[in-house]
């Protein structure tokens, strides 16, 4: 069974969209510019990867809404992209954005299910 182990929420206007879920959910909120992303921390967490040190705790993030994400988007970690989009399309989905390079830390897709819902997939890369 492949778990969920992220989450992205998608906003228009970022300096509102930090101070929402700072004030009402304690999160800290991180930039990196260099992928125009922030990072959403919801518990104490490893600062090299970034994983809640609490069982069941997920992490997040928070970036620019554009086609492949309107709504907030999961990540479902696989042990291969390239295998996963391959059932994805034969079982009736649709790449929506080509697999990426995430840094040192991983792999990541977006594709869209059977119902129009866009799911993000996460190949976690092992250091070398």
């Amino acid at each position: 069974m492949n778990k969920v182990v992220w989450f992205e929420i998608p906003f228009d206007e970022s300096e509102r969209a930090q101070k929402f879920y700072k004030d009402v959910f304690g999160w800290q909120i991180n930039h990196f510019p260099e992928m125009d992303y922030y990072v959403a921390t919801t518990d104490d967490s490893d600062p090299q990867t970034m994983e809640p040190k609490q069982p069941g705790a997920i992490n997040g993030g928070l970036m620019k809404k554009d086609d492949t994400a309107k709504h907030p988007v999961i990540l479902v970690e696989v042990p291969s992209i390239d295998e996963h989009l391959k059932k994805i399309e034969q079982n009736g989905g649709k790449t929506v954005m080509p697999k990426i390079n995430a840094g040192n830390l991983g792999l990541y897709a977006r594709v869209s299910d059977t119902e129009g819902n866009v799911i993000g997939l996460w190949e976690k890369v092992t250091p070398k």
